[in-house]
């Protein structure tokens, strides 16, 4: 059997394996992701589909959406059939041949063939990488946390990258331009083609590395936990009956769950509403450059790249260890309900919800949206992540993880709903009525720390 050594002052080399896997699967989707809404709704002469915006917004809802509800498959099967690896592997490629399908059928069959390949290939891949990175350490390992912001910053690394490498493509290399350098056509499909590109790199390097860094773990179906000879080993518990701990661990889950989705419905607005937004009503001029729309969804994986690693540290620290998972997704939902406050300035210098595209807003009011979401994420997101494979009973360890991105399911489709009322109620509205929603459900869960503690049963 091939064992795994852990460093016990740093991190497990496996860890970085990871890292980079999951930044090149995040390239393929969010590159894929930040150019969908306006290939959705730009016209058919300038390259996209000329779908009108409220199907569009609904359209990127339920695929959004749907991409964290088959996670939930995907983990049973790898729990119970797969191991992770295989279905990591599985994931990864029929999300490179969505992306391919996008790329060489510029249509709506096409459309709609791409985004359910991409699903289904979503469901494989995304929990059972998370569920690898939990198994590189003990349930009371305190690198834990900081294992997942970093893990977290490869997410963001990717989700920097991407917009910038497809929007350039998109919007310069293989846009038709007029005389006076307007875009007349983007080229939308080689974005997708890029996007596939990077699934491949990330799915070659994952298989090749692999049995080098992380040894047997995730290899077979079961459990994967960690020896107190500090070599990872599988252990089939699949018949084991749940403890009564246990199910109170995982009812705690479920209740971080429900709060989850009311967090990532006002966060995925940056990919619907606020793109839209953006694209027609925030200055993107600087210094003579017109910033392409798509740009902008780099703004939160930067200042997730930048501040990952300082949230790190801090959740190492002593005060930081002093903080409870709940507290820290509590205080998450409340500064995302604040950031949009910024965009409420945004309309504000606008003088309203005016139709009128030859008025714009400030581009810092976007930034600052922006910088307080991220803090918002980096408090709630790969804390979840971390309290999910710390409660979850080493049996259900994937499927758990499935059960917590199947938050994001519901928050996409809701917050699909949500950017398809911007038209019929204004944007000011939509965004001081989420703001308002996600701070309360915040001081709730501040208010019930103390209960969720007791059911976790030691674990912070």
């Amino acid at each position: 059997m091939n064992t795994v050594t852990l460093e016990k002052k740093g991190h497990p080399k496996g860890l970085y394996l990871l890292f980079f896997t999951e930044m090149w699967e995040r390239f393929s989707y969010y590159g894929m992701r930040g150019i969908l809404i306006l290939y959705l709704t730009k016209s058919l002469m300038e390259g996209g589909l000329a779908i009108n915006e409220q199907t569009a917004t609904l359209i990127y809802g339920y695929f959004t959406g749907f991409v964290y509800f088959t996670p939930l498959i995907g983990g049973w099967l790898a729990d119970r059939f797969l191991g992770q690896r295989l279905a990591i592997t599985i994931g990864g490629i029929t999300m490179m041949i969505g992306q391919l399908v996008l790329f060489f059928l510029g249509n709506q069959t096409g459309l709609y063939l791409g985004l359910f390949l991409l699903i289904l290939g979503n469901g494989f891949f995304k929990p059972n990488i998370s569920t690898l990175v939990g198994g590189l350490y003990d349930e009371k390992d305190e690198r834990r946390d900081s294992a997942f912001s970093i893990f977290y910053m490869g997410i963001n690394l990717g989700a920097f990258l991407a917009p910038l490498v497809i929007g350039l493509l998109t919007d310069n290399i293989f846009a038709d331009k007029d005389a006076s350098g307007k875009v007349i056509s983007y080229g939308y499909r080689y974005g997708f083609l890029a996007s596939a590109i990077g699934m491949l790199l990330g799915q070659i390097m994952f298989n090749t590395l692999s049995q080098k860094y992380l040894g047997n773990l995730g290899k077979k179906p079961g459990s994967v936990k960690k020896s107190l000879a500090n070599d990872l080993v599988l252990e089939d518990v699949v018949k084991k009956p749940l403890t009564p701990e246990e199910k109170k661990r995982v009812g705690v889950i479920f209740v971080l769950f429900t709060f989850a989705i009311f967090f990532w419905a006002g966060f995925e607005q940056a990919g619907s509403s606020l793109s839209l937004y953006t694209d027609k009503f925030i200055d993107r001029s600087v210094f003579g450059f017109t910033i392409p729309t798509s740009w902008f969804q780099s703004v939160n994986p930067l200042f997730i790249v930048i501040l990952a690693p300082l949230f790190s540290i801090f959740w190492s620290s002593n005060m930081g260890k002093k903080l409870s998972t709940p507290l820290k997704m509590g205080l998450g939902m409340v500064l995302l309900g604040v950031g949009f406050f910024f965009m409420l300035g945004a309309v504000a210098e606008r003088g309203g919800d005016s139709q009128d595209m030859a008025v714009k807003a400030s581009i810092m009011w976007l930034v600052l949206t922006y910088l307080l979401h991220t803090i918002g994420e980096l408090c709630l997101s790969p804390v979840g992540l971390s309290v999910v494979t710390k409660l979850s009973p080493p049996k259900l360890a994937s499927l758990l993880m499935g059960v917590w991105l199947l938050a994001s399911f519901f928050a996409n489709i809701i917050g699909g709903y949500l950017a398809s009322y911007v038209e019929a109620l204004g944007a000011g509205k939509i965004f001081l009525y989420v703001s308002i929603f996600v701070i309360v459900c915040g001081l709730i869960l501040i208010l019930l720390n103390k209960t969720l503690l007791k059911m976790m049963g030691g674990v912070k």
